[in-house]
C-alpha cells in the first residue's frame, strides 16, 4: 500500500486527483463509501470515509496527502519509487506521512471485521505541506455529515509512535515595500526598498534573538521558545538602479498561548515609526504593506481521553510536544480533542532519501488495532 502512495507524485503544487481516486476505489472495494470535499478549483480533494455505526462518537484518523517537492536534492533512487534498503522503505512522503496512510488503508478490512461500536472515520486532507489550506473545508464538511462530535482525532505526523499532544502554532506573512526608483548614482532621490526591507528583517531577528534569550519559555518544545525567521526574499532590478519594490516572507512560531497577532504588531509599529516616515518624507507614496499567507493554532495539553487511551495503546507513560505544526491546532480549534501520532520520525522529512522503517508500520499497525479495540470497539 505505501508502495502504491509513493507512486503518486503528490507535491502541492500538483493535483491529489489520482491518488485520491485510487483511495476511494479502494475502499468501495472494502465496501465503504467515501466522500470527497473539493478545492475551489476541482484539482484537489480532501476524502471522508466512515466504518462503524455512524450515530456514535467515533475516532477520526487523520492525514495529509500532499508532499514537499524534491527539486535540487540528491536521492539514492526515484523518489517516487518505493524502494527498500536494509529495512528502511525509502520514498518521497514515506514518514511524511504517507506510511500512516498506508497503514490505514492496509487496516480497512481489520477495521470492517471488529465488533465496533462506534465508527471509525478516515479524513484525508490535501494541501497541508503549503498552510494547512485543505483541513478547513475538510472540518466544514465532517461537522456536516457527523450527528455527534467525534470522540478525538489523531493526527498521524511522524512521531517515531509517541503520542503528542502539543505542537507549536505557524503564522506567516509577507511584507511588500515599494519605494522609489531613481539612478543608483542620485541614490538620495530614490527609496531603497530594499534596504528598508532589510532594516525590518534585521528587527525580525533581533526579536528572534529576544525570545531565545528570554522567553517566555516552555518545557517539552525544541526549542522551548517562539522563533522568527526570514525564509523568502526578492528585490531589485540592475545593479545601478535604487530598487522600487522588495518582498520578503517570514513567519512565527508560537507556544500555546502565544498570538502571532501580537508579534507582528510590534513589527508594524516599529516599521510605521521608524521607516515610513524617511520614506514618505522623500516619496508621499511610499509603502509598507502586510499579507497573511497561513496559520494555524497551537493546540495545548487537555488531559483528553483521546490521550490516554493513545498512551495506553503506545506503551507510553506520557505524552510528548513536537515542535512542528500539524492539522491537529485546526482539530482542535474545533474542539476536537487531537492527539499526534504516527510512524516514521520528522529528522528524516523534507530530506533526500526520506524512508520510514519497515518495523515502525507494523508497530503503527498494531498501535491503531489497540486504538480502536480500546476507544471504539464493543
Amino acid at each position: 500500500m505505501l508502495a502504491r502512495l509513493i507512486g503518486f507524485d503528490t507535491t502541492s503544487r500538483n493535483s491529489n486527483l489520482a491518488l485520491i481516486d485510487f483511495i476511494r476505489d479502494y475502499l468501495e472495494s472494502c465496501g465503504v463509501a467515501s466522500e470527497l470535499v473539493f478545492d475551489e478549483s476541482g484539482a484537489k480533494a480532501n476524502l471522508i470515509a466512515t466504518i462503524g455505526p455512524p450515530e456514535q462518537a467515533g475516532l477520526v484518523l487523520s492525514g495529509h496527502t500532499d508532499v514537499v517537492p524534491v527539486d535540487g536534492q540528491e536521492w539514492s533512487s526515484d523518489p517516487f519509487v518505493c524502494t527498500e534498503r536494509e529495512g528502511r522503505l525509502h520514498g518521497r512522503g514515506a514518514a511524511d506521512m504517507k506510511g500512516f496512510i498506508a497503514t490505514v488503508l492496509a487496516l480497512v478490512p481489520d477495521f470492517l471485521a471488529a465488533p465496533l461500536r462506534a465508527p471509525v472515520h478516515l479524513a484525508l486532507s490535501y494541501d497541508e505541506e503549503v498552510g494547512c489550506k485543505g483541513a478547513p473545508r475538510l472540518l466544514d464538511r465532517l461537522g456536516e455529515l457527523l450527528p455527534v462530535p467525534p470522540l478525538g482525532a489523531l493526527i498521524g505526523e511522524p512521531t517515531a509512535m509517541r503520542p503528542a499532544n502539543a505542537h507549536k502554532g505557524k503564522a506567516g506573512y509577507a511584507c511588500v515595500v515599494s519605494g522609489l526608483a531613481c539612478h543608483s548614482a542620485l541614490n538620495h532621490r530614490g527609496v531603497n526598498a530594499l534596504e528598508i526591507a532589510a532594516e525590518i528583517i534585521v528587527r525580525l531577528r533581533r526579536r528572534n534573538l529576544e525570545l531565545r534569550a528570554r522567553g517566555p519559555f516552555q518545557e517539552g518544545f525544541d526549542p522551548p521558545h517562539c522563533t522568527v525567521t526570514t525564509s523568502v526574499i526578492s528585490g531589485g532590478t540592475a545593479l545601478n538602479i535604487v530598487p522600487e519594490r522588495c518582498r520578503f516572507e517570514f513567519e512565527f512560531r508560537t507556544l500555546p498561548g502565544q498570538d502571532a497577532a501580537d508579534l507582528l504588531a510590534e513589527i508594524q509599529a516599529f516599521a510605521e515609526a521608524e521607516l515610513l516616515p524617511e520614506m514618505r518624507a522623500r516619496h508621499p507614496e511610499a509603502a509598507i504593506t502586510w499579507h497573511e499567507l497561513m496559520s494555524y493554532p497551537a493546540p495545548s495539553a487537555g488531559g483528553s481521553a483521546l490521550e490516554r487511551l493513545c498512551c495506553e495503546a503506545a506503551g507510553a507513560p506520557r505524552p510528548v510536544k513536537v515542535p512542528f505544526g500539524t492539522e491537529a491546532g485546526l482539530f482542535a480549534a474545533r474542539g476536537i480533542p487531537s492527539v499526534v501520532c504516527g510512524p516514521g520520525d520528522m529528522t528524516v522529512a523534507h530530506r533526500p532519501d526520506e524512508y520510514v522503517e519497515r518495523a515502525e508500520l507494523e508497530r503503527c499497525a498494531d498501535f491503531l488495532r489497540r486504538l480502536v479495540a480500546r476507544a471504539v470497539a464493543a
